[in-house]
């Protein structure tokens, strides 16, 4: 086994337990980062979708958000 592979198992090993440990003794900072991340998927996501649609008013979407559209 060379040298860099020892290094990679090394600090993947590393890795490995900080994740575990994160996992184990900080849950909410992990779950906050996991949620953190996906609501960045989410609005990535509407923006894409939104470039793809057509143009409304402001007016149209306020009548929307009021409900008397």
């Amino acid at each position: 086994m060379s040298n860099i592979s020892v290094e990679e198992v090394y600090l993947k090993d590393l890795l490995k337990q900080a994740i575990l440990e994160l996992v184990q003794e900080r849950g909410d900072v992990l779950q906050d980062i996991l949620v953190e991340a996906l609501e960045d998927l989410a609005l990535a996501r509407a923006i894409e979708e939104g470039e793809s649609t057509e143009v409304v008013s402001k007016a149209e979407i306020l009548q929307i958000l009021e409900g008397t559209a």
